[in-house]
């Protein structure tokens, strides 16, 4: 517009200065004025490609998008809006990282990560941060949409899904086999832009983004948990569950139901496999030493206990000292191994589901190192 105005200007001075008997070139300025404007319009269009391609490794294309075009893009501030909240986390990864040489954890942290981003933008979700081996992703902010929910789910079982083939990477590659948990809260936070002059970051900020890391925290991995907010925004009638738990997470005052996600009907159609959990009675049980874990922090207290029966991913364990359901235990095996080995940093969780044994209760293994691993098999195999 100013160099229409500016040609414009020019014209006028000209056609001003013929009358009086003046000539003054017109051509010559109109050529730099239009080769001005030319370099002007191509310089912002490549600054803009440029900021597109380095903001787009880090924000979806919908987040660029709004921080190029709109006038208030990058002012402070935020809105009240309802959106979808998921977080997803390896299972144990902290104690696989330790055990392996920090360029193997960057190659299955970028192999995984990788692939859970193009689910996660197939579905039109927004990765606000990777939190070390945890994905934070909003599904309503920066656009909202009615299905905001609904994609969230659908896309969290396509997540689950495509883990089979991350680890059929990582057993290519000689890596170990991760699993993953995913919760899912849907409610009403502040979405903007948050920080200071020197860093800010466009996020979401509420009670329902602590909630959905409090659901997060009690999967177990290949699982995916809702809360009843997200149960009945998504539609009841089209989400399958296996399962609800009643949990009482810190902040809350009242327990809230959550719901084990398994597919989702109507438009999306996506399930995850079944797959049945055959737990071997054990010829003898297996002595073991556990400590419960408070967050990520042992409570201190050592309990004595045994492995009576086994299955692939769980086992049921008998203590004197009743266990509560969703708490984490650091287990360690007391058996002789023939190198002396010794057989600790098995991490589970103890499931809601009863054991089929009395006094038992039922495990979930969320870390098992290798070493451990292979004598959990030839437990398992000897029966």
């Amino acid at each position: 517009m100013s160099n229409f105005l500016a040609a414009g200007c020019l014209f006028g001075a000209s056609y001003l200065a013929f009358l009086q008997g003046w000539w003054i070139p017109v051509v010559p300025p109109l050529l730099a004025l239009a080769g001005s404007s030319v370099t002007v319009i191509s310089y912002v269009a490549l600054s803009a490609a440029d900021m597109r391609r380095t903001f787009g490794r880090y924000l979806t294309d919908e987040v660029v998008a709004s921080l190029l075009e709109s006038p208030s893009g990058l002012k402070f501030g935020g809105e009240r809006r309802k959106v979808t909240i998921m977080l997803s986390d390896l299972r144990g990864f902290s104690a696989i990282s330790e055990r392996l040489p920090p360029e193997q954890v960057v190659t299955i942290l970028n192999l995984y990560l990788g692939v859970m981003s193009d689910i996660i933008t197939q579905y039109q979700g927004t990765i606000n941060e990777f939190i070390g081996d945890g994905i934070f992703v909003m599904f309503g902010a920066p656009v909202y949409r009615s299905d905001d929910s609904q994609r969230a789910i659908a896309c969290a079982i396509a997540m689950q899904s495509a883990m089979d083939g991350v680890n059929e990477q990582n057993r290519t590659l000689g890596l170990p086999a991760i699993e993953m948990g995913i919760g899912i809260n849907t409610g009403e936070v502040v979405v903007g832009n948050i920080g200071s002059q020197k860093r800010a970051k466009y996020t979401v900020v509420g009670n329902h983004v602590n909630l959905a890391a409090r659901i997060e925290s009690y999967t177990v991995g290949r699982q995916i948990l809702i809360s009843e907010d997200t149960f009945k925004d998504a539609d009841a009638s089209i989400v399958k569950t296996s399962g609800q738990i009643q949990v009482e997470p810190k902040g809350i005052k009242e327990p809230i139901t959550l719901y084990e996600v398994s597919g989702m009907g109507g438009k999306y159609n996506i399930f995850l496999p079944e797959a049945a959990e055959v737990f071997v009675t054990l010829a003898a049980a297996v002595p073991v030493r556990y400590t419960v874990l408070e967050g990520k922090h042992l409570v201190g207290t050592i309990f004595d206990g045994s492995l009576v029966k086994l299955s692939e991913t769980g086992a049921e364990i008998w203590s004197d000292h009743f266990l509560m359901p969703l708490s984490n235990l650091k287990i360690t095996l007391l058996v002789t191994t023939d190198d002396g080995v010794e057989l600790d940093d098995l991490y589970a969780k103890v499931l809601e589901k009863p054991a089929a044994t009395e006094g038992c209760f039922r495990l979930r293994f969320t870390g098992i190192p290798p070493e451990v691993a292979t004598v959990l098999d030839r437990l398992r195999q000897n029966g």
